[in-house]
C-alpha cells in the first residue's frame, strides 16, 4: 500500500509529528514500512514564472519570444508551445537547471534569437503524459517560488507491506485512522455514510449469484464530459506509480486508494437492455475480451459482470473493451460492490491477471462502506467531469448482519499484556480507531468491531489491539513467574523419534512430503473404483491439479521421490517418511488423521557408496523384511520371545493392486492388521515413470504404538557353562527355517538356551526337492553343569521332534 504525507494530511492531521516518528509508529502498530522515498527530488531547482509578454519569432512561425518574470528578473525566452500566452502562470527551467533524462539547461540561440532557460511541459517534467503544451498553473500562482512547494510535488511517498488480516489498511483513509488512533487526532473523511435511497427507474441490477456477491450497488451519472484531469487528481495517482487515464477513470482510481473500496465505470450507453445481472457464464461464453484487449478464457467458475445480452466486466478484476470509458461517453454507471475473495482470487490467478482491485477484494472489502464510497466517486465526477448523479439507483444487499459484540475483560487484558490499565484508557484507545464500546461493569467492555474489522473475532484479538495502540514498548521487560516442571513424556512421540533415528542409522533417508497430492495416485496405484483409499477430502482452493487433494497414503509421495532422484542419476535409495494422512470423517467435519510410516528400497541392497566393500547385490523383499523386523524390535513388538506382530503371506488374490502378489506380506497382531510390504508392480512403477524395482512398506503408525509393548526382561550372568550341539537335516524345501527355529523354541526344553542356522544347502548330493538345513543348539542350566549325557538326552528328543514334525531326516 502506497501513500504520500501530503495526501495522508488531508484526513489526519500530521502537524508537529516529524516522518521518521511516524515510520517508526506504523511499523510498531503493526504496519511494516517497506520504504520512504522524497519525490520530485530532481525538480527542486524549478522555479514558477509568469509570461509578460509575447511576439512573433521573426525567423520561425510556430516559435514565439516571451518576456517571462521569475521574481524580480525578466527572462527572454524562446517558445514553441501553442498555449502560451500573456498572463500565463508556468514553470522555468533556468540555465544550469537538469531535467529528467539528465537533460541540461543553457543559455542558446534559436533560429537568431537568444533563449536563457526553457518552460516545461508535463511530459519534459516526467509527471505526466501530457504534451500539449507547456504547463499551465493557477492565474494566483506566485512566481519565483520553488516549484514543488508551489504544487505540491515536494512530497513523500511510502510504502507500507500489509499482512493478508488488515484489509482495511488498503486505503489512505485506513492507514489515516491507524494514525489518528495513536495521534489522538480527529479522522476526516470526505464522505462518512452514504445510502441509497430509490431505486432507480433507468436501469436494473439483478444478482444472480448471490453467493459470489454479497453486495452489488450502482448509480447513473449523466452528461460528464471526458477530459484530462485536473492538476492535483493526476499528482496524486503519480504519487503512488498509476498512470492517469482520463478524468472518470482517473476518479474511480482515486477513490479505490482513498476509501479501498474498487470501483468501475461503465459506458452507460453500451449496456444492452440497461441492465447490469451478475452471474457465471453461460453455456457458449468462453472467450471475454479485457480493457487490455486480450483475449481471455472463461469457465464456470468465474463470476461476470453482463448486460442483457453479453458479459461486459470480469467480477472484482477488470472490465471489459465493449463497455469501457472512451472520449465519446457521455453517460457513466458507478460500479461498488463486494465479491467472494475466494472466487476473485481463484479467477485472477487462473488468468494470471492480478490489478488494484483483484488485490483489495481478494483480502476482503467492507460491504458496509460500498455505497459510502461510491457516493464519493459521485460527487467527484459531478465537481471534475460536470456530470449529473441521479439520486436514485441500486442496492443489493440481502445478507446485511450485525457486527457481532465481544467482552473484552480490563483484568484479563492487563494479565496478558502485564501492564496495569484502566478501563477509559482502553475504552479511548479502542474507540480511537472506529470500535464502539459500552460499560458492563467496573471490569468488562461489551465491544463491537466496524465492519471493515474482519479479523477482530475473539478477546485475544481486542487485547492486541490495546496493546498496538498503547505501544509494545510501553510493556515493561519481566521475566515470567511460572512453576518450573519437568514436561510430560510424551509416549507417541518418542516412539516416533526411536523409528525415525533407527532407520536413519541403518542408511534410510527421511523425507516429508505435501500433505497435498494428485487425485492421479489412486489410478496410477492400480486402487478399484471402491477402494477406501479413493475417498479423498478436497481442497476448495488448491494451488495447482497436482496439489489438489490429501493424501490416504504415504506410498505415492515416497514413489515421486525416487522418480525425481533418478532424474538426477540416483538410483540406490533407501527412504521412509513418518507423515499424517487424511480421510472424510462425514458432513462438516474435521477430517479424519493417522499417522503412518512407509518406507522404499530401491537399487543396491548396501548403497552406492558402499560398493568398495560389498558385493553390488540389488535388494530384495528380504532386506525389506529385514527392515520392518528391526522397527519392531525397536518397539519391542518382535524378535523378544513373546512375539505381538507377525509377518503373514495372505492367499494370492488378497494382495494390494499395486504390489506383486508372489511377494507380499501382511502385518498383524492379533485379528488387527497393522500394515504390509511387498514388491511394487511394474505397471506401477511405468505410471510413476521408474524404470527399476521398487520394494516398499506401509505401517499403520498409530496402531502400531498403541500395542502394549513386551516388557524388558533382567537375568543375571550365567553361572554354569553352556554346551553345543549341532544337527544338520535333510528336508523338503517348501519347509521354512523360520517354522523348525519356532519348533524348537516351543518344545518347552528348560535346557536350551538359544538356537541358530547356521547353513542352508541345495544340490549334490542332496536329492532334487530336498535341502540341507544345519541348526545350533545352546544348552545350559541355571543351577548346575550339565553333563554329555544330560545333553544327548535333550538333543535327541529336538532331533526326534523335528524330523518327525516336518518329515526330515538326518544328514550323513
Amino acid at each position: 500500500m502506497k501513500f504520500t504525507l501530503d495526501w495522508l494530511n488531508q484526513y489526519t492531521d500530521l502537524k508537529d509529528l516529524d516522518p521518521d516518528e511516524l515510520v517508526e509508529r506504523l511499523t510498531m502498530l503493526g504496519l511494516e514500512v517497506d520504504s520512504v522515498t522524497p519525490l520530485h527530488k530532481d525538480l527542486q531547482d524549478l522555479k514558477t514564472a509568469k509570461v509578460l509578454e509575447t511576439a512573433k519569432h521573426p525567423n520561425a512561425d510556430k516559435l514565439t519570444l516571451c518576456q517571462v518574470a521569475v521574481g524580480d528578473d525578466i527572462h527572454k525566452i524562446v517558445c514553441g508551445a501553442p498555449n502560451v500566452r500573456p498572463g500565463l502562470c508556468t514553470v522555468i527551467a533556468l540555465p544550469g537547471t537538469v531535467l529528467p533524462g539528465n537533460i541540461k539547461i543553457k543559455k542558446s540561440k534559436v533560429r537568431g534569437e537568444e533563449s536563457a532557460g526553457m518552460l516545461c511541459s508535463e511530459r519534459e517534467l516526467g509527471i505526466s503524459d501530457c504534451q500539449q503544451g507547456i504547463m499551465e498553473l493557477p492565474e494566483d500562482t506566485p512566481h519565483g517560488q520553488p516549484f514543488t512547494l508551489v504544487t505540491g510535488l515536494a512530497d513523500t511517498m511510502i510504502e507500507v507491506d500489509l499482512t493478508p488480516n488488515r484489509p482495511d489498511c488498503a486505503s489512505v483513509i485506513g492507514i489515516a485512522r491507524e494514525v489518528a488512533g495513536f495521534t489522538g487526532r480527529k479522522l476526516q473523511k470526505p464522505v462518512e455514510y452514504a445510502e441509497i435511497k430509490e431505486k432507480s427507474s433507468k436501469f436494473t441490477v439483478a444478482v444472480n449469484s448471490p453467493e459470489l456477491c454479497s453486495r452489488y450497488a450502482a448509480r447513473l451519472i449523466t452528461g460528464v464530459k471526458i477530459a484530462p484531469s485536473p492538476f492535483w487528481l493526476r499528482k496524486r495517482l503519480l504519487s503512488v506509480g498509476l498512470r492517469p487515464v482520463n478524468n472518470v477513470v482517473d476518479i474511480t482510481n482515486f477513490v479505490m486508494l482513498e476509501y479501498g473500496q474498487p470501483l468501475h465505470a461503465f459506458d452507460f450507453d453500451q449496456l444492452v437492455g440497461r441492465k447490469i445481472i451478475v452471474r457465471t457464464p453461460n453455456e457458449g461464453e468462453e472467450i471475454f475480451t479485457t480493457l487490455d484487449n486480450m483475449e481471455r478464457k472463461i469457465d464456470q467458475s468465474d463470476l461476470l459482470i453482463c448486460d442483457a445480452e453479453k458479459p461486459v466486466a470480469l467480477a472484482g478484476i477488470m472490465g471489459g473493451l465493449n463497455s469501457e470509458v472512451s472520449e465519446t461517453t457521455v453517460n457513466v454507471l458507478l460500479e461498488s460492490a463486494c465479491f467472494d475473495a475466494v472466487s476473485v482470487r481463484k479467477t485472477a490467478r487462473k488468468m494470471g491477471l492480478s490489478t488494484d482491485a483483484s488485490y483489495r477484494f481478494e483480502r476482503g472489502v467492507d460491504p458496509d462502506g460500498v455505497v459510502t464510497a461510491m457516493a464519493r466517486a459521485a460527487e467527484l465526477l459531478c465537481e471534475i467531469a460536470g456530470g449529473h448523479a441521479e439520486p436514485a439507483g441500486a442496492d443489493i444487499y440481502p445478507g446485511k448482519t450485525p457486527s457481532a459484540s465481544l467482552v473484552l475483560r480490563v483484568s484479563r487484558t492487563s494479565e496478558l499484556l502485564g501492564l496495569e490499565l484502566d478501563k477509559k484508557i482502553i475504552k479511548k484507545h479502542l474507540e480511537s480507531i472506529g470500535l464502539v464500546c459500552e460499560d458492563r461493569d467496573e471490569d468488562t467492555l461489551l465491544v463491537t468491531p466496524p465492519s471493515f474489522r474482519i479479523d477482530i473475532e475473539r478477546e485475544a484479538d481486542l487485547v492486541e489491539e490495546v496493546a498496538r495502540l498503547v505501544g509494545y514498548d510501553a510493556i515493561p521487560t519481566s521475566l515470567p513467574e511460572v512453576k518450573l516442571s519437568y514436561p510430560a513424556r510424551d509416549a507417541a512421540r518418542h516412539k516416533r523419534c526411536q523409528s525415525s533415528d533407527y532407520l536413519a542409522a541403518i542408511g534410510f533417508s527421511e523425507v516429508i512430503n505435501y500433505s497435498f497430492v494428485s487425485e492421479k495416485h489412486g489410478d496410477a496405484l492400480l486402487l478399484d473404483r471402491a477402494d477406501q483409499r479413493r475417498k479423498v477430502v478436497r481442497l476448495l482452493n488448491p494451488l495447482t491439479e497436482e496439489q489438489s487433494v490429501m493424501r490416504t497414503m504415504l506410498l505415492p509421495g515416497l514413489l515421486e521421490n525416487i522418480k525425481r532422484n533418478n532424474n538426477f542419476q540416483q538410483y540406490s535409495l533407501k527412504l521412509f517418511e513418518l507423515g499424517t494422512v487424511f480421510s472424510p470423517s462425514g458432513d462438516d467435519q474435521q477430517p479424519r488423521e493417522t499417522n503412518q510410516m512407509a518406507g522404499v528400497i530401491s537399487g543396491s541392497r548396501h548403497g552406492a557408496n558402499n560398493a568398495l566393500y560389498f558385493k553390488d547385490e540389488p535388494a530384495d523383499i528380504f532386506d525389506l523384511k529385514g527392515v520392518v523386523e528391526g522397527i519392531l524390535q525397536n518397539l519391542r513388538l518382535w524378535g523378544v520371545g513373546d512375539d505381538l506382530v507377525h509377518f503373514v503371506q495372505p492367499p494370492l488374490d488378497r494382495a494390494e493392486p499395486y504390489a506383486v502378489s508372489d511377494q507380499f506380506l501382511v502385518i498383524e497382531a492379533g485379528k488387527e492388521i497393522l500394515g504390509s510390504l511387498g514388491k511394487c508392480k511394474n505397471e506401477v512403477l511405468q505410471n510413476f515413470g521408474i524404470k527399476q524395482d521398487v520394494y516398499y512398506f506401509e505401517l499403520n503408525y498409530d496402531a502400531l504404538c498403541s500395542l502394549r509393548e513386551v516388557r524388558k526382561k533382567f537375568s543375571p550372568l550365567p553361572v554354569f557353562p553352556a554346551a553345543s550341539r549341532d544337527i544338520a537335516l535333510i528336508l523338503p524345501e517348501q519347509v521354512s527355517a523360520g517354522e523348525m527355529l519356532e519348533a524348537i523354541e516351543n518344545s518347552r526344553d528348560k535346557l536350551i538356551e538359544s538356537c541358530r542356522i547356521f547353513d542352508v544347502y541345495q544340490g549334490k548330493p542332496i536329492e532334487l526337492g530336498c535341502k540341507s538345513v544345519a541348526i545350533s543348539i545352546t544348552y545350559r542350566s541355571a543351577a548346575r553343569t550339565l553333563t554329555d549325557k544330560q545333553v544327548d538326552k535333550s538333543h535327541h528328543k529336538i532331533v526326534k521332534m523335528l524330523t518327525e514334525r516336518f518329515g526330515g531326516k538326518l544328514r550323513e
